[in-house]
């Protein structure tokens, strides 16, 4: 297969995920929103949490090699963790049900840390707002194929619709697991360059 079909593959696949991956973003979308609007209006439980996440998440690996000047390094850890979350989110669609909620919370998170340690907004300066949201949006469109990808597997395991009729391997039909790996080719490049950018712009 050239160039060519791979890319009308991949734009199939994509044409029949496309309600779960626009259900899977909106989710994703709204939960950042909600978590901005709280932190924004100084609600305490979110404020509190978006301390504790960011304490934690000092002892990570991604960031004590960012801290130790190591960007790229940090980038690839975030690259990788970003990745097997997504598989893991993929695999779960299965359910139909499950990566819905995972989405709102990681939504959320990213919502709540659009303040700062000082809970003072990222969004006001505007390179801190423009940083903030090209990250967001290349981390939104991966986790969005990658989950939505994930339940069209699951539909197409419980209601097969005529393009998912045919052979089938574990129950799951074929033709709706490639379809999963077609979504994949791109995202991991988007998941490649969200990390780069977040590690490699600020």
């Amino acid at each position: 297969m050239g160039k060519v079909g791979i890319c009308r593959s991949i734009l199939r696949a994509l044409r029949r995920a496309r309600l779960p991956i626009v259900t899977f973003a909106v989710t994703y979308l709204v939960a950042i929103l909600i978590g901005i609007v709280l932190v924004h209006i100084g609600n305490d439980f979110a404020l509190s949490r978006r301390d504790s996440i960011i304490a934690n998440a000092q002892t990570s690996s991604i960031l004590i090699a960012f801290h130790k000047g190591n960007r790229l390094g940090a980038a690839l850890l975030d690259f990788s963790a970003n990745f097997l979350s997504a598989v893991a989110n993929t695999i779960s669609g299965l359910t139909l049900v499950v990566p819905y909620p995972v989405a709102a919370y990681r939504g959320w998170i990213v919502g709540i840390v659009s303040v700062d340690s000082s809970h003072v907004s990222r969004l006001i300066d505007l390179n801190s707002a423009l940083y903030y949201v090209l990250t967001v949006i290349l981390q939104l469109i991966p986790y969005s194929l990658a989950g939505g990808a994930g339940v069209n597997l699951g539909l197409a395991f419980l209601w097969p619709r005529p393009s998912y009729q045919g052979e089938k391997w574990l129950g799951l039909p074929k033709e709706a697991i490639r379809d999963v790996l077609r979504i994949y080719i791109l995202v991991l490049p988007l998941f490649f360059a969200a990390s780069l950018f977040e590690f490699l712009a600020n």
